[in-house]
């Protein structure tokens, strides 16, 4: 039964979901419903699709098939930091399998 809730996800929802994922680990009992929970608005399989959906992505991007963003530090004073596609795809795997 598909619901109207599974079309989009909006931004808010999104971090909640990063957020909930970070919260609840893979060996967390009832780890869907509590993610579900987190979000609102969706059900445990919305949430189990959309991880999915984002395991794929990284798949992609882990396997070089998306390009990455050519991220440039500002300056001197700035905070900001000037990964390598190579660094990139760790740091977002290792976000990822928390």
């Amino acid at each position: 039964m598909a619901s109207s809730s599974s079309s989009s996800w909006t931004a808010k929802q999104n971090k909640l979901f990063e957020n909930a994922l970070v919260m609840y680990d893979k060996d967390t009992p009832d780890r869907w419903q509590n993610i579900a929970r987190a979000v609102g608005g969706k059900t445990v399989e919305e949430v189990k699709q959309h991880y999915e959906m984002l395991v794929e992505d990284l798949k992609h991007i882990e396997s070089g098939q998306v390009p990455l963003p050519n991220y440039r530090k500002a300056g001197p004073s700035n905070k900001g930091y000037n990964f390598s596609d190579e660094e990139q795809r760790v740091e977002v795997s290792k976000a990822l399998s928390r």
